[in-house]
Protein backbone atom coordinates (compact mmCIF):
# COMPACT_ATOMS: atom_id res chain seq x y z
CA UNK A 1 0.00 0.00 0.00
CA UNK A 2 3.01 2.59 0.70
CA UNK A 3 3.44 2.21 -3.22
CA UNK A 4 0.09 3.84 -3.87
CA UNK A 5 1.06 6.47 -1.71
CA UNK A 6 4.63 7.09 -3.18
CA UNK A 7 2.60 7.93 -6.33
CA UNK A 8 1.45 11.37 -5.11
CA UNK A 9 5.07 11.75 -2.98
CA UNK A 10 7.78 12.12 -5.14
CA UNK A 11 11.76 12.20 -3.98
CA UNK A 12 12.47 15.81 -5.56
CA UNK A 13 8.88 16.81 -4.08
CA UNK A 14 7.15 16.95 -7.52
CA UNK A 15 3.40 15.99 -6.72
CA UNK A 16 1.70 13.17 -9.08
CA UNK A 17 -1.24 14.42 -10.93
CA UNK A 18 -4.11 13.17 -8.74
CA UNK A 19 -6.56 12.41 -11.48
CA UNK A 20 -4.49 9.49 -13.30
CA UNK A 21 -6.69 6.64 -12.34
CA UNK A 22 -9.08 7.84 -15.44
CA UNK A 23 -5.98 7.26 -17.38
CA UNK A 24 -4.74 3.80 -16.55
CA UNK A 25 -5.74 2.07 -20.00
CA UNK A 26 -4.44 4.75 -21.43
CA UNK A 27 -1.11 5.31 -19.73
CA UNK A 28 -0.06 1.79 -20.07
CA UNK A 29 -0.10 1.64 -23.58
CA UNK A 30 1.48 5.05 -24.10
CA UNK A 31 4.12 5.60 -22.28
CA UNK A 32 6.51 2.24 -22.24
CA UNK A 33 9.24 3.74 -23.88
CA UNK A 34 10.07 6.42 -21.03
CA UNK A 35 9.98 5.95 -17.58
CA UNK A 36 8.67 9.54 -16.54
CA UNK A 37 7.10 12.14 -19.10
CA UNK A 38 5.89 15.81 -17.84
CA UNK A 39 3.18 17.72 -18.87
CA UNK A 40 1.83 21.60 -17.39
CA UNK A 41 -0.40 22.26 -15.67
CA UNK A 42 -3.11 24.88 -16.45
CA UNK A 43 -3.50 26.00 -12.63
CA UNK A 44 0.00 25.67 -11.18
CA UNK A 45 3.42 26.55 -12.38
CA UNK A 46 4.83 23.35 -11.75
CA UNK A 47 5.12 20.68 -14.07
CA UNK A 48 3.62 17.46 -12.80
CA UNK A 49 4.73 13.53 -13.85
CA UNK A 50 1.81 11.50 -15.41
CA UNK A 51 2.56 7.85 -13.38
CA UNK A 52 4.45 5.32 -15.59
CA UNK A 53 3.56 2.05 -16.95
CA UNK A 54 5.01 0.14 -14.03
CA UNK A 55 3.07 2.22 -11.57
CA UNK A 56 -0.28 1.89 -13.43
CA UNK A 57 0.12 -1.72 -13.42
CA UNK A 58 0.94 -2.10 -9.66
CA UNK A 59 -2.04 0.41 -9.18
CA UNK A 60 -3.81 -1.81 -11.24
CA UNK A 61 -2.49 -5.00 -9.56
CA UNK A 62 -3.34 -3.64 -5.70
CA UNK A 63 -6.74 -2.63 -6.82
CA UNK A 64 -7.82 -5.74 -8.76
CA UNK A 65 -6.49 -7.87 -5.13
CA UNK A 66 -8.89 -5.35 -3.47
CA UNK A 67 -11.78 -6.53 -6.07
CA UNK A 68 -14.85 -6.59 -3.61
CA UNK A 69 -13.53 -5.49 -0.91
CA UNK A 70 -13.68 -1.19 -1.64
CA UNK A 71 -16.48 0.58 0.10
CA UNK A 72 -18.15 1.24 -3.21
CA UNK A 73 -19.05 -0.34 -6.97
CA UNK A 74 -15.82 0.14 -9.20
CA UNK A 75 -15.34 -0.58 -12.71
CA UNK A 76 -13.42 -3.76 -11.56
CA UNK A 77 -16.18 -5.13 -9.14
CA UNK A 78 -18.93 -3.79 -10.40
CA UNK A 79 -19.02 -3.69 -14.87
CA UNK A 80 -22.19 -3.87 -14.88
CA UNK A 81 -22.91 -0.79 -13.54
CA UNK A 82 -19.72 1.25 -13.93
CA UNK A 83 -17.10 1.35 -16.90
CA UNK A 84 -13.50 1.47 -17.46
CA UNK A 85 -12.28 5.38 -16.84
CA UNK A 86 -15.43 5.93 -14.33
CA UNK A 87 -15.03 6.65 -10.91
CA UNK A 88 -19.24 6.82 -10.48
CA UNK A 89 -21.66 5.76 -13.16
CA UNK A 90 -21.31 7.90 -16.15
CA UNK A 91 -18.68 10.02 -14.77
CA UNK A 92 -15.03 9.69 -15.05
CA UNK A 93 -12.12 10.34 -12.05
CA UNK A 94 -10.82 12.99 -13.91
CA UNK A 95 -14.28 15.33 -14.25
CA UNK A 96 -14.44 15.10 -10.39
CA UNK A 97 -11.02 16.23 -10.51
CA UNK A 98 -11.09 19.12 -12.34
CA UNK A 99 -14.48 20.10 -10.30
CA UNK A 100 -11.94 20.84 -7.07
CA UNK A 101 -9.61 22.37 -9.15
CA UNK A 102 -12.37 25.10 -10.16
CA UNK A 103 -14.42 25.48 -7.10
CA UNK A 104 -10.91 26.68 -5.86
CA UNK A 105 -10.37 28.99 -8.60
CA UNK A 106 -14.02 30.21 -8.35
CA UNK A 107 -13.34 31.03 -4.55
CA UNK A 108 -9.83 32.52 -5.47
CA UNK A 109 -11.12 34.61 -8.18
CA UNK A 110 -14.21 35.87 -5.66
CA UNK A 111 -11.61 36.64 -2.83
CA UNK A 112 -9.42 38.59 -5.42
CA UNK A 113 -11.86 41.00 -6.33
CA UNK A 114 -12.33 42.64 -2.48
CA UNK A 115 -8.38 43.51 -3.00
CA UNK A 116 -5.36 42.59 -0.24
CA UNK A 117 -7.78 41.92 2.53
CA UNK A 118 -10.75 39.74 2.26
CA UNK A 119 -13.04 38.54 5.17
CA UNK A 120 -11.29 40.57 7.68
CA UNK A 121 -7.76 38.73 6.79
CA UNK A 122 -4.74 39.31 4.30
CA UNK A 123 -4.11 35.79 2.78
CA UNK A 124 -3.47 34.53 -1.23
CA UNK A 125 -4.26 30.77 0.28
CA UNK A 126 -7.75 29.13 1.03
CA UNK A 127 -8.62 26.21 2.51
CA UNK A 128 -12.25 24.66 1.89
CA UNK A 129 -13.61 21.74 4.12
CA UNK A 130 -16.44 19.21 3.45
CA UNK A 131 -18.25 16.27 5.09
CA UNK A 132 -19.90 13.88 3.69
CA UNK A 133 -23.43 12.69 5.52
CA UNK A 134 -23.33 10.33 8.34
CA UNK A 135 -25.69 6.88 8.87
CA UNK A 136 -28.94 7.63 10.26
CA UNK A 137 -30.63 5.02 12.51
CA UNK A 138 -34.55 4.60 12.20
CA UNK A 139 -34.01 2.95 15.69
CA UNK A 140 -31.47 1.34 17.80
CA UNK A 141 -28.93 -0.56 15.37
CA UNK A 142 -31.09 -0.77 12.04
CA UNK A 143 -30.22 2.45 9.43
CA UNK A 144 -32.08 4.29 7.26
CA UNK A 145 -30.73 3.60 3.69
CA UNK A 146 -27.30 5.93 3.08
CA UNK A 147 -27.35 8.98 1.44
CA UNK A 148 -24.65 10.99 0.63
CA UNK A 149 -24.11 14.20 1.17
CA UNK A 150 -24.55 16.07 -2.60
CA UNK A 151 -21.95 18.14 -2.12
CA UNK A 152 -19.21 16.07 -1.11
CA UNK A 153 -20.36 13.47 -3.61
CA UNK A 154 -19.98 16.01 -6.59
CA UNK A 155 -16.46 16.61 -5.22
CA UNK A 156 -15.42 13.23 -4.23
CA UNK A 157 -17.53 10.71 -6.22
CA UNK A 158 -17.20 8.57 -2.56
CA UNK A 159 -20.38 6.59 -1.21
CA UNK A 160 -19.11 6.35 2.19
CA UNK A 161 -20.08 7.84 5.88
CA UNK A 162 -17.92 10.08 7.71
CA UNK A 163 -15.43 11.40 5.41
CA UNK A 164 -14.04 15.03 5.23
CA UNK A 165 -12.79 16.32 2.06
CA UNK A 166 -9.88 19.42 2.59
CA UNK A 167 -9.06 21.50 -0.42
CA UNK A 168 -6.02 23.88 -0.06
CA UNK A 169 -5.08 26.26 -2.58
CA UNK A 170 -1.86 28.57 -1.99
CA UNK A 171 -0.31 31.20 -3.73
CA UNK A 172 0.74 29.54 -6.94
CA UNK A 173 -2.49 28.53 -7.16
CA UNK A 174 -1.44 24.94 -6.21
CA UNK A 175 -4.63 22.57 -5.42
CA UNK A 176 -4.06 19.98 -3.13
CA UNK A 177 -7.25 17.62 -2.16
CA UNK A 178 -7.05 15.72 0.84
CA UNK A 179 -9.23 12.86 1.98
CA UNK A 180 -10.06 11.35 5.53
CA UNK A 181 -11.51 8.22 5.80
CA UNK A 182 -12.80 5.53 8.33
CA UNK A 183 -9.78 3.00 8.86
CA UNK A 184 -9.76 -0.46 7.53
CA UNK A 185 -11.82 -2.28 10.27
CA UNK A 186 -12.35 -6.51 9.42
CA UNK A 187 -15.13 -6.25 13.01
CA UNK A 188 -16.69 -3.54 11.80
CA UNK A 189 -16.31 -4.33 8.03
CA UNK A 190 -18.27 -8.02 8.74
CA UNK A 191 -21.43 -6.02 10.36
CA UNK A 192 -21.21 -3.57 7.71
CA UNK A 193 -19.64 -4.01 4.87
CA UNK A 194 -16.47 -3.04 3.21
CA UNK A 195 -14.83 0.02 3.19
CA UNK A 196 -12.15 1.62 0.93
CA UNK A 197 -10.28 2.87 3.51
CA UNK A 198 -7.19 5.68 3.27
CA UNK A 199 -4.76 2.78 1.49
CA UNK A 200 -7.25 2.96 -1.42
CA UNK A 201 -8.43 6.54 -1.50
CA UNK A 202 -5.64 7.74 -3.51
CA UNK A 203 -5.85 5.77 -6.58
CA UNK A 204 -9.30 5.25 -6.13
CA UNK A 205 -10.53 8.87 -5.98
CA UNK A 206 -7.47 11.17 -7.23
CA UNK A 207 -7.03 12.87 -4.00
CA UNK A 208 -3.21 14.02 -3.49
CA UNK A 209 -3.35 12.68 -0.01
CA UNK A 210 -5.53 10.11 2.41
CA UNK A 211 -5.61 10.06 6.15
CA UNK A 212 -7.93 7.94 8.90
CA UNK A 213 -10.37 10.23 10.27
CA UNK A 214 -9.08 10.51 13.66
CA UNK A 215 -5.82 12.45 11.99
CA UNK A 216 -8.58 14.98 10.74
CA UNK A 217 -7.97 17.93 13.42
CA UNK A 218 -4.27 17.71 14.06
CA UNK A 219 -3.65 18.04 10.08
CA UNK A 220 -6.18 20.56 9.75
CA UNK A 221 -4.33 22.59 12.11
CA UNK A 222 -0.94 21.99 10.71
CA UNK A 223 -2.56 23.24 7.16
CA UNK A 224 -3.96 26.27 8.80
CA UNK A 225 -0.96 26.92 10.45
CA UNK A 226 1.28 26.47 7.49
CA UNK A 227 -0.91 28.88 5.08
CA UNK A 228 -2.68 30.92 7.57
CA UNK A 229 -5.64 30.69 4.45
CA UNK A 230 -9.22 31.72 4.72
CA UNK A 231 -11.45 29.01 5.86
CA UNK A 232 -14.48 27.16 3.99
CA UNK A 233 -17.07 25.63 5.88
CA UNK A 234 -21.04 25.07 5.31
CA UNK A 235 -21.26 24.87 9.39
CA UNK A 236 -25.28 25.08 8.70
CA UNK A 237 -25.57 22.08 6.41
CA UNK A 238 -22.70 19.95 8.19
CA UNK A 239 -23.88 16.44 8.93
CA UNK A 240 -20.86 15.45 10.78
CA UNK A 241 -21.01 17.27 14.63
CA UNK A 242 -17.47 16.71 15.45
CA UNK A 243 -16.07 18.37 12.25
CA UNK A 244 -18.22 21.35 13.16
CA UNK A 245 -16.98 21.62 16.71
CA UNK A 246 -12.93 21.10 15.10
CA UNK A 247 -14.05 24.14 12.25
CA UNK A 248 -15.18 26.06 15.40
CA UNK A 249 -11.92 25.91 17.53
CA UNK A 250 -9.41 26.25 14.67
CA UNK A 251 -11.29 29.44 12.97
CA UNK A 252 -11.67 30.68 16.85
CA UNK A 253 -7.70 29.71 16.96
CA UNK A 254 -6.74 31.47 14.22
CA UNK A 255 -9.17 34.13 14.70
CA UNK A 256 -10.52 34.17 11.21
CA UNK A 257 -14.30 33.23 10.65
CA UNK A 258 -15.39 30.93 8.12
CA UNK A 259 -17.71 31.14 5.42
CA UNK A 260 -20.55 28.87 3.85
CA UNK A 261 -18.87 27.84 0.45
CA UNK A 262 -22.37 26.69 -1.21
CA UNK A 263 -22.84 29.03 -3.80
CA UNK A 264 -19.94 28.47 -5.18
CA UNK A 265 -20.26 24.71 -5.30
CA UNK A 266 -24.19 25.36 -6.59
CA UNK A 267 -23.15 27.79 -9.17
CA UNK A 268 -20.80 24.49 -10.81
CA UNK A 269 -23.97 22.05 -10.19
CA UNK A 270 -26.60 24.00 -11.77
CA UNK A 271 -24.57 23.71 -15.04
CA UNK A 272 -24.57 19.93 -16.01
CA UNK A 273 -21.63 18.64 -17.98
CA UNK A 274 -22.10 16.78 -21.44
CA UNK A 275 -21.65 13.37 -18.89
CA UNK A 276 -23.99 14.60 -16.06
CA UNK A 277 -26.43 15.32 -18.94
CA UNK A 278 -26.55 11.79 -19.98
CA UNK A 279 -27.10 10.51 -16.72
CA UNK A 280 -30.26 13.20 -16.15
CA UNK A 281 -31.32 11.75 -19.65
CA UNK A 282 -31.03 8.17 -18.38
CA UNK A 283 -32.74 8.60 -14.87
CA UNK A 284 -35.57 10.59 -16.91
CA UNK A 285 -36.08 7.43 -18.98
CA UNK A 286 -36.02 4.95 -16.30
CA UNK A 287 -38.86 7.53 -14.51
CA UNK A 288 -40.84 7.79 -17.69
CA UNK A 289 -41.06 4.26 -18.55
CA UNK A 290 -41.82 3.41 -15.38
CA UNK A 291 -44.65 5.73 -15.13
CA UNK A 292 -46.60 4.52 -18.61
CA UNK A 293 -46.48 0.73 -17.18
CA UNK A 294 -47.90 2.16 -13.86
CA UNK A 295 -50.48 4.04 -15.75
CA UNK A 296 -51.02 0.74 -18.13
CA UNK A 297 -51.52 -1.44 -15.13
CA UNK A 298 -54.07 1.25 -12.67
CA UNK A 299 -57.68 0.52 -12.17
CA UNK A 300 -60.09 1.55 -10.10
CA UNK A 301 -60.42 -0.20 -6.53
CA UNK A 302 -56.71 -0.80 -6.53
CA UNK A 303 -54.99 0.90 -3.46
CA UNK A 304 -52.81 4.37 -3.75
CA UNK A 305 -50.18 1.94 -1.77
CA UNK A 306 -49.94 -0.44 -4.61
CA UNK A 307 -49.65 1.96 -7.36
CA UNK A 308 -46.71 3.59 -4.96
CA UNK A 309 -45.38 0.17 -4.86
CA UNK A 310 -45.59 -0.76 -8.44
CA UNK A 311 -43.41 2.90 -9.16
CA UNK A 312 -40.66 2.04 -6.59
CA UNK A 313 -40.54 -1.98 -7.81
CA UNK A 314 -40.50 -0.80 -11.86
CA UNK A 315 -37.89 2.26 -11.02
CA UNK A 316 -35.60 -0.18 -9.34
CA UNK A 317 -36.45 -2.96 -11.81
CA UNK A 318 -34.68 -0.49 -14.47
CA UNK A 319 -31.67 -0.34 -12.35
CA UNK A 320 -32.84 2.92 -10.29
CA UNK A 321 -31.21 3.14 -6.71
CA UNK A 322 -34.66 3.84 -5.12
CA UNK A 323 -36.97 6.99 -5.12
CA UNK A 324 -36.00 10.07 -5.35
CA UNK A 325 -38.62 11.49 -2.59
CA UNK A 326 -41.81 10.11 -0.92
CA UNK A 327 -44.12 10.02 -4.07
CA UNK A 328 -47.33 11.33 -3.58
CA UNK A 329 -50.28 8.93 -5.12
CA UNK A 330 -53.09 10.87 -4.58
CA UNK A 331 -56.41 9.88 -5.68
CA UNK A 332 -59.87 11.75 -6.20
CA UNK A 333 -60.00 14.82 -3.87
CA UNK A 334 -56.68 14.19 -2.21
CA UNK A 335 -54.96 15.01 -5.18
CA UNK A 336 -56.09 18.46 -3.84
CA UNK A 337 -53.83 18.08 -0.97
CA UNK A 338 -50.22 19.47 -3.10
CA UNK A 339 -48.04 17.46 -0.95
CA UNK A 340 -50.06 14.72 0.16
CA UNK A 341 -48.05 11.38 0.73
CA UNK A 342 -50.16 9.17 3.04
CA UNK A 343 -50.97 7.18 -0.25
CA UNK A 344 -53.81 4.73 1.59
CA UNK A 345 -57.00 5.25 0.04
CA UNK A 346 -59.07 2.68 -2.53
CA UNK A 347 -59.00 4.53 -6.44
CA UNK A 348 -62.35 5.24 -6.81
CA UNK A 349 -64.57 4.37 -10.41
CA UNK A 350 -64.58 7.43 -11.66
CA UNK A 351 -61.18 9.15 -9.76
CA UNK A 352 -58.17 10.43 -11.42
CA UNK A 353 -54.83 9.61 -10.55
CA UNK A 354 -51.85 11.97 -9.79
CA UNK A 355 -49.20 10.77 -9.38
CA UNK A 356 -45.53 12.97 -8.81
CA UNK A 357 -42.74 10.37 -8.70
CA UNK A 358 -39.26 10.27 -9.88
CA UNK A 359 -36.32 7.63 -9.03
CA UNK A 360 -32.35 8.42 -8.87
CA UNK A 361 -29.73 6.92 -10.84
CA UNK A 362 -26.35 7.56 -10.29
CA UNK A 363 -26.97 10.04 -8.00
CA UNK A 364 -29.14 11.97 -10.51
CA UNK A 365 -33.35 12.25 -10.31
CA UNK A 366 -36.16 12.36 -11.80
CA UNK A 367 -39.13 14.12 -11.18
CA UNK A 368 -42.18 13.68 -13.20
CA UNK A 369 -45.89 14.28 -12.23
CA UNK A 370 -48.79 12.29 -14.20
CA UNK A 371 -52.66 12.77 -13.68
CA UNK A 372 -54.86 10.12 -15.24
CA UNK A 373 -58.50 8.79 -15.12
CA UNK A 374 -58.05 5.07 -13.42
CA UNK A 375 -61.18 3.70 -15.36
CA UNK A 376 -59.88 4.75 -18.95
CA UNK A 377 -61.86 7.65 -19.71
CA UNK A 378 -62.15 11.20 -18.13
CA UNK A 379 -65.80 12.45 -17.19
CA UNK A 380 -66.63 15.71 -19.05
CA UNK A 381 -65.58 17.80 -16.57
CA UNK A 382 -61.93 16.09 -15.91
CA UNK A 383 -61.62 16.62 -19.78
CA UNK A 384 -62.21 20.36 -19.40
CA UNK A 385 -59.91 20.70 -16.98
CA UNK A 386 -56.83 18.28 -18.36
CA UNK A 387 -56.76 19.60 -21.50
CA UNK A 388 -56.79 23.03 -20.46
CA UNK A 389 -53.68 22.77 -18.28
CA UNK A 390 -52.12 20.08 -20.62
CA UNK A 391 -52.20 23.23 -23.26
CA UNK A 392 -50.94 25.90 -20.48
CA UNK A 393 -48.12 23.80 -20.07
CA UNK A 394 -47.28 23.13 -23.87
CA UNK A 395 -47.84 27.12 -24.17
CA UNK A 396 -45.14 27.38 -21.03
CA UNK A 397 -42.52 25.13 -22.30
CA UNK A 398 -42.51 27.13 -25.67
CA UNK A 399 -41.79 30.26 -23.92
CA UNK A 400 -38.63 28.95 -22.19
CA UNK A 401 -35.30 31.40 -22.97
CA UNK A 402 -38.07 34.01 -24.79
CA UNK A 403 -39.51 36.74 -23.20
CA UNK A 404 -41.73 35.75 -20.55
CA UNK A 405 -40.03 32.60 -19.87
CA UNK A 406 -36.30 33.46 -20.03
CA UNK A 407 -36.22 32.77 -16.09
CA UNK A 408 -37.48 30.29 -13.93
CA UNK A 409 -39.30 33.28 -11.80
CA UNK A 410 -40.40 34.56 -15.61
CA UNK A 411 -42.29 31.19 -16.36
CA UNK A 412 -44.22 31.12 -13.28
CA UNK A 413 -45.64 34.88 -13.62
CA UNK A 414 -46.42 33.92 -17.50
CA UNK A 415 -47.77 30.54 -16.42
CA UNK A 416 -49.90 32.21 -13.95
CA UNK A 417 -51.33 35.03 -16.07
CA UNK A 418 -51.99 32.20 -18.57
CA UNK A 419 -53.76 30.22 -16.06
CA UNK A 420 -56.11 32.92 -14.80
CA UNK A 421 -56.82 33.47 -19.05
CA UNK A 422 -57.83 29.86 -19.54
CA UNK A 423 -59.92 29.68 -16.13
CA UNK A 424 -61.77 33.07 -17.84
CA UNK A 425 -62.37 30.77 -20.66
CA UNK A 426 -64.62 28.00 -19.31
CA UNK A 427 -66.04 30.13 -16.93
CA UNK A 428 -64.41 29.64 -12.94
CA UNK A 429 -62.45 33.48 -13.15
CA UNK A 430 -65.00 36.32 -14.19
CA UNK A 431 -64.86 37.68 -17.73
CA UNK A 432 -64.28 41.41 -16.26
CA UNK A 433 -60.79 40.87 -14.96
CA UNK A 434 -58.40 42.49 -17.54
CA UNK A 435 -55.65 43.52 -15.35
CA UNK A 436 -52.23 41.58 -15.29
CA UNK A 437 -51.74 41.20 -11.86
CA UNK A 438 -54.91 40.73 -11.16
CA UNK A 439 -55.22 37.34 -13.60
CA UNK A 440 -51.96 36.11 -12.56
CA UNK A 441 -53.63 36.21 -9.15
CA UNK A 442 -56.29 34.44 -9.80
CA UNK A 443 -53.81 31.95 -11.23
CA UNK A 444 -51.89 31.26 -8.58
CA UNK A 445 -55.03 31.13 -6.19
CA UNK A 446 -55.60 27.66 -8.17
CA UNK A 447 -52.10 27.00 -8.42
CA UNK A 448 -49.98 28.30 -5.44
CA UNK A 449 -46.49 26.81 -6.17
CA UNK A 450 -43.99 27.80 -8.13
CA UNK A 451 -44.13 26.13 -11.79
CA UNK A 452 -40.48 25.22 -11.76
CA UNK A 453 -37.25 24.44 -9.85
CA UNK A 454 -33.69 23.43 -10.67
CA UNK A 455 -33.24 19.36 -10.73
CA UNK A 456 -30.00 17.91 -10.61
CA UNK A 457 -28.50 15.51 -8.21
CA UNK A 458 -31.30 16.66 -5.44
CA UNK A 459 -34.80 16.90 -6.46
CA UNK A 460 -34.82 20.85 -5.39
CA UNK A 461 -31.10 21.15 -6.67
CA UNK A 462 -29.06 24.15 -5.95
CA UNK A 463 -31.65 25.57 -4.25
CA UNK A 464 -29.13 28.99 -3.42
CA UNK A 465 -29.59 29.72 -7.33
CA UNK A 466 -31.81 32.10 -7.74
CA UNK A 467 -34.92 31.43 -9.58
CA UNK A 468 -34.38 35.19 -11.63
CA UNK A 469 -30.90 33.62 -12.77
CA UNK A 470 -31.63 33.77 -16.52
CA UNK A 471 -31.71 30.46 -18.12
CA UNK A 472 -28.80 28.90 -19.81
CA UNK A 473 -27.28 25.55 -21.78
CA UNK A 474 -26.26 23.41 -19.10
CA UNK A 475 -29.37 23.68 -16.56
CA UNK A 476 -32.06 21.02 -16.28
CA UNK A 477 -35.26 22.08 -14.62
CA UNK A 478 -39.06 21.51 -14.17
CA UNK A 479 -41.87 22.78 -15.45
CA UNK A 480 -44.89 21.59 -13.51
CA UNK A 481 -48.23 23.82 -13.68
CA UNK A 482 -51.19 22.41 -11.19
CA UNK A 483 -54.64 23.36 -11.04
CA UNK A 484 -56.13 22.68 -7.07
CA UNK A 485 -59.84 22.91 -6.45
CA UNK A 486 -60.93 22.51 -3.03
CA UNK A 487 -63.71 20.32 -2.66
CA UNK A 488 -64.74 23.51 -0.57
CA UNK A 489 -64.62 25.79 -3.10
CA UNK A 490 -68.27 27.39 -2.94
CA UNK A 491 -67.76 29.82 -6.15
CA UNK A 492 -66.62 27.19 -8.95
CA UNK A 493 -69.48 25.02 -10.28
CA UNK A 494 -69.89 21.86 -7.94
CA UNK A 495 -69.22 19.55 -10.72
CA UNK A 496 -65.33 21.19 -11.23
CA UNK A 497 -64.72 21.01 -7.13
CA UNK A 498 -62.33 18.19 -5.54
CA UNK A 499 -60.17 18.06 -8.76
CA UNK A 500 -56.99 18.38 -8.91
CA UNK A 501 -54.24 18.08 -11.93
CA UNK A 502 -50.26 18.52 -12.68
CA UNK A 503 -48.14 17.79 -15.48
CA UNK A 504 -44.82 18.04 -14.53
CA UNK A 505 -41.53 17.10 -17.00
CA UNK A 506 -38.31 17.99 -16.84
CA UNK A 507 -36.53 20.06 -19.40
CA UNK A 508 -32.57 20.38 -20.17
CA UNK A 509 -31.00 23.20 -22.19
CA UNK A 510 -28.22 20.94 -24.21
CA UNK A 511 -24.31 22.56 -25.38
CA UNK A 512 -26.61 23.58 -28.27
CA UNK A 513 -29.26 25.81 -26.37
CA UNK A 514 -31.53 23.76 -27.25
CA UNK A 515 -34.56 22.60 -25.22
CA UNK A 516 -34.84 18.83 -24.81
CA UNK A 517 -37.82 17.75 -22.83
CA UNK A 518 -36.09 14.46 -20.60
CA UNK A 519 -39.33 12.67 -19.65
CA UNK A 520 -41.15 13.34 -23.50
CA UNK A 521 -41.38 9.53 -23.73
CA UNK A 522 -43.75 9.94 -20.62
CA UNK A 523 -47.49 9.79 -22.12
CA UNK A 524 -49.31 13.08 -21.07
CA UNK A 525 -51.75 14.02 -24.24
CA UNK A 526 -55.44 13.35 -23.06
CA UNK A 527 -56.34 11.00 -25.55
CA UNK A 528 -52.77 9.02 -26.01
CA UNK A 529 -53.46 9.21 -21.67
CA UNK A 530 -56.62 7.50 -21.79
CA UNK A 531 -55.95 4.38 -24.88
CA UNK A 532 -53.39 3.53 -22.46
CA UNK A 533 -54.88 3.47 -19.38
CA UNK A 534 -57.61 1.21 -21.03
CA UNK A 535 -55.52 -1.11 -21.51
CA UNK A 536 -56.05 -3.12 -18.66
CA UNK A 537 -59.24 -2.80 -19.05
CA UNK A 538 -59.39 -4.53 -22.72
CA UNK A 539 -57.14 -7.16 -20.87
CA UNK A 540 -59.64 -8.55 -18.46
CA UNK A 541 -62.69 -7.90 -20.53
CA UNK A 542 -60.36 -10.46 -22.94
CA UNK A 543 -60.23 -13.22 -20.17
Amino acid sequence: MNALRRLTHRPNGIRASPCFWSGLSRASSTSSSSSTTTRSSSNSKQEQPIVTASEVRGVSQALLQHKGSLGQPTALSHPHLIRPQELVPGVEQSEICERRTLLMQHIRAYARNFGAEFNGHQSPNHMLVVGAASKKYMSGKIPYVFRQNSDFYYLTGCLEPDAVLVLTMDESQTVISELFMRPKDPHAELWDGPRTGPEMAVPLFGVNEAHPIDQLDQVLAKRAAALKPHLWFDQKHSDLPSLTEEMKRLSGKEQRPYLPPYSFIEGMRVLKSPAEMDLMRRTCAIASHSFNEVMAESRPGLSEHHLFAAIDFKCRMRDASYLAYPPVVASGRNATIIHYVTNNQVVGVQDMVLMDAGCEYGGYTSDITRTWPASGVFTDPQRTLYEMLHQLQLDVIEMIMWPGGETLDQLFESTCFKLGKYLQEIGLVSKSITDFKELAAQGYRFCPHHVSHYLGMDVHDTPHVSRNTRIVPGMVFTVEPGLYISPDCKDVPPEFRGIGIRIEDDLLVNENGQVEILTASCIKDPRALEKLCQQQVKEQQAE
